[in-house]
């Protein structure tokens, strides 16, 4: 549980295409039952303890999000929506600039429709402790490393490899001068915001369990398993701001 006075805010990203579903629609507002993927995340952050969410969309998709999502479904803690830049990293950045102050800044992808008030408070706790934390879980499957000729090199240790998620949680002030100090640098090896603390302030992030639910909508097969998992599941979507 946070301590009092601690604000926390929320950066969801929601400017990804969505090219591997072969649609003009992008993925996150693809409908999961009666409402778009991206609805999903964003009801559970209102739900929540975080304080406001800085809500981050593609080209052009402003009016749209603050009509189709945030008015039609009462999303009040979204202060601000802006526009996201051409990779991951840019978004964030225009995220971080639109937050005026806070303790805490929680980056997740728009597309992880089954984040839980649990495991916000875990990513939270973890954050408070070691400055930087990520949700994940342990692998199911062995991994193998290859060479450039898909040549077996190496079987790591199944128990320690871990598949990140997001949420992922830093303090404001960390993850603020982290991305300023990268900005200028090549990014191309960026895939997520650990590792440009990581990188550039050398803070090496606490991992805390997410939930093998917590997936990424990325494929139509995606779909298929999120809805699965909301019939086998329904609490996921609970508690509802709506109720």
């Amino acid at each position: 549980m946070r301590d009092k006075g601690v604000k926390c805010a929320a950066i969801v990203l929601a400017a990804g295409q969505g090219k591997r579903m072969n649609t003009d629609i992008h993925k996150q507002y693809l409908l999961i039952k009666d409402k778009p993927v991206l609805y999903y995340a964003l009801n559970t952050i209102e739900c929540s303890f975080i304080d406001e969410i800085i809500l981050v969309v593609g080209k052009g998709e402003i009016s749209y999000c603050e009509e189709k999502i945030v008015k039609r479904y009462h999303f009040h803690k979204v202060v601000k929506i802006v526009e996201g830049g051409k990779e991951r990293y840019h978004s964030v950045k225009e995220g971080l600039k639109a937050i005026q102050n806070c303790d805490y800044v929680f980056v997740h992808d728009g597309a992880r429709p089954f984040i839980d008030l649990p495991m916000l408070e875990r990513a939270l706790e973890g954050a408070q402790k070691y400055q930087a934390c990520i949700v994940g879980m342990p692998v199911k499957d062995t991994i193998r490393i290859v060479d450039d000729y898909n040549i077996g090199k190496d079987t790591p240790r199944r128990d320690r490899v871990w598949m990140m998620q997001t949420p992922q949680v830093f303090s404001f002030t960390l993850l603020k001068e982290a991305y300023e100090k990268i900005m200028n640098r090549d990014c191309s090896y960026i895939t997520d915001d650990a590792m440009v603390v990581e990188a550039m302030k050398g803070i090496r992030p606490k991992l805390v369990m997410g939930a093998y639910t917590n997936i990424k909508i990325t494929t139509r097969d995606d779909l298929m398993i999120a809805e699965g998992i909301l019939a086998q599941h329904s609490e996921i979507t609970l508690p509802s701001h709506l109720d």
